[in-house]
């Protein structure tokens, strides 16, 4: 029996989930640099909340090595700051007297379907780049509104992992007990 008790966590580059926040960081910068008066205190709000869902997602998974609760916390942190960019974007729009699209709205679903199957931040941000900044902050709202279910998810597989295999702890006691033959 294996008395290895540390899960390296591998590369999370692959993730989907990361892809869609760096997707979320770089498309927020395009945004706020042609959209936002640049003395706008929400100019570092947007920028720091995309910023935390993506560097969350990172030390999150990094952290997960040795603290399935870290871990925990900081995809619920990333969850947290995409959704007050969430906000933000819908903010913009109300408040500018710009359309926000329905859920149902054939746009909403063109732009569900592209999200889902399209996650090269280069490719994204090029597209947005030729939208007007009312399509850009609905196809924002979709995306974040996919990130925050992703990440949902994931919340709920590692508190299901969690349960059934404990923590650091528990799982040092052992692969302690297990290298003694107890």
């Amino acid at each position: 029996m294996s008395n290895r008790f540390l899960k390296i966590s591998g590369d999370y580059t692959d993730w989907n989930v990361y892809r869609k926040a760096v997707i979320i960081s770089d498309v927020t910068e395009l945004f706020i640099n042609r959209a936002m008066p640049r003395n706008s205190r929400t100019v570092d709000q947007m920028r720091q909340a995309a910023r935390s869902c993506k560097q969350n997602i990172v030390e999150g998974v990094s952290d997960s090595t040795v603290s399935a609760e870290m871990c925990i916390k900081l995809i619920g942190v990333a969850r947290g700051s995409v959704r007050e960019l969430l906000e933000d974007y819908g903010d913009y729009l109300r408040q500018n007297e710009l359309e926000i699209w329905d859920k149902h709205d054939h746009r909403t679903l063109t732009t569900r379907r592209y999200c889902i199957n399209n996650d090269n931040p280069r490719e994204f941000v090029a597209k947005c780049r030729e939208r007007s900044n009312e399509t850009v902050a609905n196809i924002m709202i979709t995306q974040i509104r996919q990130i925050d279910s992703m990440l949902a998810k994931l919340l709920q597989k590692l508190e299901a992992e969690f349960v059934s295999a404990g923590g650091i702890k528990e799982a040092m006691s052992r692969a302690r007990r297990d290298s003694r033959g107890y």
